[in-house]
């Protein structure tokens, strides 16, 4: 399991740093949803505190999620599927014991990532959302550099990832985003660095200008999200569109079961009938070569008694 651990963190590395083709970065909200994005060639996944662990906990994403219960979910996902996992670290849960804390047991869990913002651990919120803060520069660059020290001891191809939230922080501006993107990723050395809040193409284009190496940017102000082509042409190879997945399967179950109120089963029987030209394959079937049915029989064919494998012969 190690070794399949290790080659995903090594893949992440490889595929932030890849210049002729953008890697799209999106959240499985759940380990099924995860291998059916895998079946469809997702190359990394997010798991945030908003989308992922909110579909779990129902908690909002205020700083209310613990470590150890994203951890758990991340490495859920994690072991799922074949693509790496990115975890989000929040504001690392604490201070810097905290997160090199956080950093091994990611690596021991399998996660190929880490993000950690510079917002204070008192005042957590949602990107995009009012009251924002962040720490003091020294603060941040602290917290940066235990995590990366961190990683160094266990594996240097695990991914740290600074989330600089000053561009849309009370009293800051985007010269103070560029100052901290540029600290964290030279003075810290965090692997990719990313922009929390621009407001135009404009913006992008002078925070890229002045950040070397792996660096995206969230929606923010930009009021939807761009292409893979045009994030190309503002030379940003990383595209991070974490609510793709679970906002459409919210929007579809939810479409649903407003048709199941007016038409009980009959909406059951037109979601088939509408499926069925292209059916989704299950994410729970895991083969023979899987923790699953095919496996327990084998094991049980191994360990059991004749008298305790007569139950396969109904049926047979």
């Amino acid at each position: 399991m190690e070794d399949i651990a290790q080659a995903k963190r090594v893949r992440l590395q490889s595929l932030i740093h890849r210049q002729d083709k953008v890697l799209a970065v999106t959240h499985p909200p759940t380990a099924a949803h995860g291998r059916i994005m895998d079946w469809c060639g997702i190359e990394a996944g997010f798991v945030g505190t908003s989308g992922v662990v909110g579909t779990y906990t129902g908690l909002s994403d205020v700083g209310t999620a613990t470590m150890s219960e994203c951890l758990r979910i991340g490495q859920w996902i994690a072991q799922s599927v074949s693509y790496p996992i990115i975890l989000d670290g929040d504001t690392g849960h604490g201070g810097i014991m905290a997160v090199r804390r956080l950093v091994h047991e990611c690596i021991k869990a399998g996660i190929a990532g880490v993000r950690i913002d510079d917002q204070p651990i008192e005042g957590k919120r949602m990107t995009g959302s009012a009251g924002i803060e962040v720490v003091p520069m020294a603060q941040a660059l602290a917290r940066y550099r235990a995590a990366v020290d961190a990683k160094n001891e266990l594996d240097p191809n695990f991914v740290i990832m600074a989330q600089c939230y000053a561009g849309n922080a009370h009293g800051n501006s985007l010269e103070k985003s560029i100052a901290r993107l540029k600290a964290y990723r030279e003075e810290a050395g965090v692997d990719w660095v990313q922009f929390e809040y621009p407001r135009s193409t404009d913006e992008i284009k002078r925070v890229r200008a002045a950040i070397a190496g792996p660096f995206s940017f969230m929606k923010g102000g930009l009021g939807r999200y761009l292409s893979l082509k045009e994030h190309l042409e503002l030379g940003v190879t990383i595209a991070w569109y974490p609510p793709l997945a679970h906002q459409v399967t919210w929007q579809a179950l939810w479409n649903f079961m407003q048709e199941f109120k007016k038409k009980e089963m009959g909406a059951w029987d037109d979601f088939i009938a509408a499926s069925a030209a292209n059916p989704c394959p299950n994410p729970l079937d895991v083969g023979p070569d899987g923790e699953g049915l095919a496996k327990q029989r084998q094991l049980e064919e191994k360990y059991f008694s004749a008298d305790l494998l007569a139950k396969y012969s109904k049926g047979e």
